[in-house]
């Protein structure tokens, strides 16, 4: 799926809501939208007719979804049917650097497919955003329309890597203006792991808050002082704009107050 390989399989079998075909030892599933030569219009036993007769034919399919906790694997006729001059000539007008809008196609694991008018090019899920990123779907969604920054072209094999978080302002640029060691700032759990916990304090923007530097030392768990999406008061304790770290303290913040 990643490398928009195209699969030329049989169509073993189909069902109400599409074709099956087997591969790899896997049973994949073409939905009925994604196949291509249908009537506009069709009643039940029409769909099952123009189903039925694709059955044995070898079709040339591009995987758009796998799913591998619910044995799920979808591919797409329609995918590899797109019109290879427009595709072409739209692979050879990209420049690397400049900013194009697309629209976003799939989402999958590693990141997101975004079509830029006839051409798709993959957003890996380390370009979507400045800010951590779990899974794709938690910030994107299909259809949505974005701004892409052409980060690679690869005109022999018709790649095009994006970067979506590259079409917006890095917010380490001027991170040394706008944050001082002593600064007390605000800032929003994002991850909790063993050795201290991140914390969000602008758009894109985390910093570490060392167990070290937590309200109950290091002799609790992190888990036990602070949750993902908890508010907290901190100090900024070190700034390093070229290496994109930001050393935050909790401890200092309750101790100036007292606590």
């Amino acid at each position: 799926m990643e490398n928009a390989t195209v699969l030329e399989l049989p169509i073993c079998g189909c069902n109400r809501g599409g074709l099956l075909v087997e591969w790899n030892g896997r049973q994949g599933f073409i939905p009925v939208s994604h196949v291509v030569g249908l009537p506009a219009v069709m009643d039940d036993a029409q769909r099952e007719a123009e189903l039925q007769a694709r059955v044995g034919r070898v079709l040339r399919l591009r995987v758009i979804e796998v799913d591998p906790e619910r044995s799920r694997l979808v591919l797409s006729e329609r995918a590899t049917r797109s019109d290879e001059h427009l595709r072409r000539t739209l692979l050879d007008s990209l420049t690397i650097g400049e900013i194009r809008r697309g629209r976003v196609t799939n989402l999958c694991s590693f990141g997101a497919f975004v079509d830029l008018g006839g051409l798709e090019g993959l957003v890996h899920i380390s370009e979507i955003s400045w800010s951590r990123v779990d899974h794709p779907s938690d910030v994107l969604r299909a259809g949505q329309e974005v701004e892409v920054y052409v980060l690679n072209v690869d005109q022999g094999r018709g790649r095009v890597g994006l970067s979506i978080k590259r079409a917006q302002p890095d917010p380490w640029q001027h991170v040394e203006e706008r944050y001082a060691v002593g600064q007390v700032v605000e800032g929003v759990i994002t991850n909790v792991v063993d050795f201290g916990a991140f914390a969000q304090v602008d758009n894109g923007l985390e910093g570490l808050i060392h167990i070290s530097e937590m309200a109950g030392g290091d002799s609790l768990h992190p888990r036990d002082l602070v949750q993902e999406g908890q508010v907290v008061h901190l100090r900024v304790i070190a700034v390093d704009a070229r290496h994109r770290r930001l050393g935050l303290s909790m401890r200092q913040t309750l101790t100036d107050a007292g606590l």
